[in-house]
């Protein structure tokens, strides 16, 4: 390793609470800590001529690696090597990372991990209790959460969330991911009410208290850790069999790293993934086979054109467009029809095609203009979508 041939390593982190993780890691793996310099990118920005100028810079979670923080690091240290790890290469806007990094490696994907025991296997569930449809898009590209609170309150949100979790993971242990505070803790408080216990930590929560709370969930007498933005990228959190995300995201990242946060392998477990709002309609299940690219503009990897999923509206149970019935309660699917309103005071023409849309599973089934318009209208697409996808398909010159 570097360390061994006495190289120094810069490793970055984003994070204060992977520190103690990563540091412990590398110990564990006998890595000489004499020779690594292991701190927060906030940190070792303000602290660049104080730094050991190291050999090898190895960045954590590096889809974040094109904020100006990590660039100006690595500017300074410009003749060391950059490795940088992440399990979603792609940032918020939807194109790639090629700004910073000239080579990408990819070796196994998430079904490989689950087929092969390093992932469990899991069963998705969307009971939609949240609308995000008249949400608003912030400059960054994420959602404006100012107006989630209200809408639970109004609407008495946090009794179907107890519901379902009691309905489909009842007495397993599930963290919670909240969209902000005030409703981490007060479904904390919600599900302490009906006897099952739970805890609330954020990014504030003094480090004694939350390793305190993060024990005693290891050990098991926390059932529900409801969270803000705090058990996500590379926190590493007692083994779990559910998740809940009452959490509405754009970032394809951030969906990936919470919705598979409960899927750490165990023999014979299932884990238990609730969607209330809709993220699995964004971006399709979490194992679903993705094309990374380096490329910087706005790529396939991250438009919600991308997500071939159904729910069953008996069970809420999420699964590929193709299925034929639910493979959880077995209701079939049948085929979407849609007939067009008839103006009775119109003058009869001559049918020259059905006024029955059929409308297509994906948008590979499509065979031209019409069938992909229908397929954007069933999905809620916008017309535009139809149209630049009907060019890259030849059916538009």
């Amino acid at each position: 390793m570097t360390t061994h041939n006495k190289n120094n390593v810069l490793f970055l982190v984003h994070r204060k609470e992977l520190i103690d993780q990563i540091r412990n890691t590398l110990q564990s793996n006998d890595v000489d800590m004499d020779f690594v310099t292991l701190g927060m990118v906030q940190t070792i920005v303000r602290r660049l001529d104080k730094t050991v100028t190291p050999s090898l810079i190895i960045i954590d979670e590096s889809h974040h690696v094109l904020a100006n923080s990590y660039k100006k690091i690595i500017a300074h240290f410009s003749t060391a090597l950059v490795v940088g790890f992440t399990a979603t290469p792609v940032r918020l806007s939807g194109g790639g990372l090629g700004d910073i990094n000239d080579i990408l490696i990819e070796k196994v994907t998430a079904k490989w991990l689950i087929e092969n025991n390093f992932l469990s296997p899991y069963k998705y569930y969307a009971p939609e209790i949240v609308h995000t449809d008249a949400l608003n898009i912030k400059r960054t590209g994420e959602f404006d959460m100012s107006s989630l609170d209200d809408q639970f309150n109004t609407r008495m949100i946090w009794g179907d969330v107890i519901r379902h979790y009691q309905k489909l993971a009842d007495g397993e242990q599930a963290i919670l991911y909240a969209s902000s505070i005030y409703q981490s803790e007060k479904m904390a408080a919600s599900f302490n009410s009906v006897g099952i216990y739970a805890s609330h930590i954020d990014g504030k929560t003094p480090k004694t208290i939350r390793d305190d709370i993060i024990k005693r969930f290891r050990e098991g007498d926390i059932k529900v850790l409801c969270n803000l933005d705090l058990i996500g990228e590379g926190f590493d959190v007692p083994d779990c069999s559910t998740v809940i995300m009452l959490r509405p995201t754009q970032s394809l990242s951030l969906y990936i790293q919470q919705s598979m946060r409960g899927m750490r392998y165990r023999p014979g477990k299932t884990s238990i993934i609730i969607d209330h709002v809709g993220n699995v309609t964004r971006f399709g299940l979490p194992d679903m086979e993705r094309t990374w690219s380096l490329e910087p503009k706005k790529g396939s990897n991250a438009t919600k054109a991308e997500a071939p999923v159904k729910i069953c509206k008996e069970c809420f149970m999420t699964v590929s467009q193709t299925a034929k019935k639910c493979e959880h309660c077995g209701t079939e699917f049948k085929v979407e029809i849609k007939a067009v309103e008839v103006d009775e005071a119109a003058e009869l023409k001559e049918v020259k095609e059905f006024n029955i849309k059929i409308v297509c599973h994906k948008p590979e089934d499509c065979q031209d203009m019409h069938d992909l318009y229908a397929y954007a209208e069933s999905k809620g697409y916008k017309r535009g979508w139809a149209y630049h996808r009907g060019k890259s398909m030849g059916f538009i010159k």
